[in-house]
């Protein structure tokens, strides 16, 4: 009788999961590659991941990166009737974002545009907002609206309207940003999406998870709980670490043949899907990166031979008594010309490279990160 009721609850939470398809869209690099600009845009705008994570100078700041390799990305619909955007699900911030049609930047032509007048539902904000970036920043409005995420409709959601952008923007796949992170980052005390979804009652967990697929379609975010057909295993539970607004938690060790090669001490980690690759300093990467044989070219990507790969080792995250192993099949990828490990130097981020091979869960009521083998 009990394993009927588990069962039963089991089958309830499930009905009431959202079920987000993400698509796996070609990269900044890809795209311009193809163009033959991609080492112009490389000098142009420096890949600096660690800068959305740095302490922010002014409230309404909000740090950003040009990240050539992200890729994922899903549609909500914002007004009434709901105008479609393509965003990308950013665990590492909590504002949500997207162009408006007075945009006159170059960035905005060749991304969906928000037209307030054309919504029955939208409120203007009295603030402005930005986003600042290395090389270029992004700046506009705030508004009120409604915000369609799949069959659902968060009301009265804070959310920026751009009227600048950075121009290579123009070269990312998505119109926009949902930050899922916590509330501490959210624009002008306003609350994060997410965080609305549960007060309105709209989802039965306080939690998501997410599902990355290496292919271009098959990705699923799922927001209001888990969903074991994207899992193998049993999901292991890590607790937030300290007091920060990101998914932070603690790593003990990484290893690799039974030998430390990074975290010796044990170091801090931002689990970030708006991150392609593994951050960390300059020091443990560099180690781990010699590890593998890979030389460093004059950008920073370290370069291994695309014939040998398979012959590489598993890189094994130690974190909160689990153990994470990582095969070169995720952790190397191939461009146009050169195989790349999916390590690069700045404060410990796990992006897109660790989240690929692990489903990974975000907690919101119980202050966790769960992580299982992706099926």
């Amino acid at each position: 009788m009990k394993s009927a009721f588990v069962l039963l609850a089991f089958l309830t939470v499930s009905q009431g999961l959202l079920r987000i398809p993400l698509m796996r869209g070609k990269s900044a690099r890809q795209l311009l590659e193809e163009k033959g600009l991609f080492e112009e845009y490389r000098r142009k705008f420096p890949y600096n991941p660690a800068a959305k994570f740095l302490p922010r100078n002014e409230l309404d700041a909000v740090p950003l990166t040009f990240d050539p390799d992200l890729t994922y990305y899903g549609v909500i619909g914002v007004g009434t009737p709901p105008q479609l955007f393509k965003v990308l699900f950013d665990t590492g911030s909590s504002v949500l974002w997207v162009p408006s049609v007075s945009c006159s930047s170059a960035a905005c032509e060749s991304h969906s545009k928000f037209n307030s007048s054309a919504s029955s539902t939208f409120q203007a904000g009295t603030k402005p907002f930005y986003i600042s970036y290395n090389s270029g920043f992004v700046a506009g409005s705030t508004g009120y609206e409604n915000i369609k995420v799949g069959d659902i409709y968060v009301e009265n959601q804070i959310f920026g309207l751009t009227n600048t952008e950075a121009v290579f923007l123009a070269s990312l796949p998505w119109d926009g940003i949902l930050g899922m992170a916590f509330p501490g980052l959210a624009l002008q005390g306003g609350t994060p999406i997410f965080d609305n979804m549960w007060n309105q009652g709209k989802i039965p967990q306080d939690m998501f998870s997410m599902y990355l697929s290496s292919s271009v379609e098959g990705s699923m975010l799922i927001l209001g709980g888990t969903d074991p057909s994207y899992y193998s295993g049993s999901i292991n539970w890590v607790p937030v670490y300290g007091a920060t607004n990101y998914w932070n938690i603690q790593i003990q060790s990484i290893t690799i043949n039974g030998n430390t090669v990074a975290c010796s001490a044990g170091c801090e980690a931002v689990v970030d899907s708006g991150t392609s690759v593994i951050i960390g300093p300059s020091k443990d990467i560099n180690n781990i990166n010699g590890w593998l044989g890979a030389v460093t070219n004059q950008y920073g990507d370290a370069i291994v031979s695309c014939s040998n790969t398979k012959l590489l080792p598993d890189i094994v995250f130690n974190i909160n008594g689990y153990s994470f192993a990582l095969p070169p099949s995720a952790y190397v990828s191939k461009s146009v010309s050169r195989c790349r490990t999916g390590f690069a130097t700045g404060s410990w981020i796990l992006g897109e490279v660790f989240m690929r091979q692990f489903y990974t869960a975000f907690d919101i009521g119980n202050n966790m990160v769960g992580f299982a083998q992706a099926v």
